[in-house]
């Protein structure tokens, strides 16, 4: 209740329940205990009342735009060449824009705490981690964000552990121009991306059908393994490996081990040469 004067403001606590509607009471009192009272709605329609906007209650809500806002795109690749290939070609479509890049795993992680993406495009290979991990970390701090891998890596090997990391898709950095932004088109619709080859393989490996689904050993190496293996490819000692993936020399050398079995090399030397042959065949 609210006096002003000889006017008392009443109003009904169950019509504030309902959202956009409800009436306040004005009833006039008098000395000669004569009642005269009104009902006032309350209502965002101000021509119920007959007065202008200042005189009727409001609830704000957002204004909806006419025009569709550009998908916001994040860049990671530690090439700056390739970074800049990317942000020239999307920035020539309307309806796709870039809002940041990285090269490295932390500089994505710091540029994800400070802007918001629809679309990462995420390579494999960065120099102070593997881009299968940051996919889940990226996943992880950003549900809403989806991935599209694009990398030079063999997508026999790759793809399958792309998707299995939280991506939506996978295509080769060689492809044609047009081919990557049908990528980001039809992940930004919420649909999976990859080549006819590797939907085939896939279903292959659904089906089970026992033709020889692993095309390759490196296959059956984890993601931590193959990780390893491609450092080692690329030239990398135990040490420099176990410094570049936070490790122990103690845990590269179990890995390197692992490797060896599976791969079924005898020493060292086959371990590296093998490795060194995988990087060179540009996986």
């Amino acid at each position: 209740m609210l006096c002003i004067g000889d006017l008392t403001l009443l109003h009904s606590r169950q019509c504030f329940d309902q959202p956009l509607g409800g009436w306040f009471f004005l009833h006039h009192t008098s000395c000669d205990a004569l009642w005269k009272s009104a009902r006032i709605p309350i209502t965002t329609d101000t021509s119920i009342l007959g007065v202008g906007n200042s005189a009727s209650i409001r609830h704000s809500q957002p204004q909806a735009s006419n025009t569709m806002q550009p998908a916001r795109i994040f860049i990671v690749d530690d090439h700056p060449l390739v970074r800049s290939g990317f942000h020239q070609l999307i920035a020539g479509e309307p309806d796709l824009s870039v809002c940041c890049e990285a090269g490295s795993v932390a500089e994505a992680l710091d540029q994800l705490a400070v802007h918001e993406a629809d679309l990462a495009i995420v390579d494999i290979s960065l120099p102070d981690g593997n881009g299968l991990e940051l996919i889940k970390r990226l996943r992880a701090r950003a549900p809403w964000m989806r991935v599209l891998v694009a990398s030079m890596h063999d997508e026999d090997l790759l793809a399958e552990r792309a998707l299995r990391a939280g991506a939506m898709g996978y295509i080769n950095k060689q492809e044609a121009a047009a081919r990557v932004i049908g990528a980001i088109r039809q992940i930004l619709k919420g649909k999976i991306y990859v080549s006819e080859y590797v939907t085939e393989r896939l279903l292959r490996g659904v089906a089970d059908t026992g033709d020889g689904a692993h095309s390759s050993p490196v296959e059956f190496l984890s993601n931590r393994e193959l990780e390893v293996f491609d450092l080692i490819g690329r030239g990398l000692g135990t040490g420099d490996i176990a410094e570049r993936l936070h490790l122990s020399v103690k845990t590269i050398e179990t890995y390197r081990a692992n490797i060896k079995k599976k791969l079924k090399l005898k020493s060292a030397a086959e371990l590296s040469r093998s490795a060194i042959q995988w990087s060179l065949e540009g996986h």
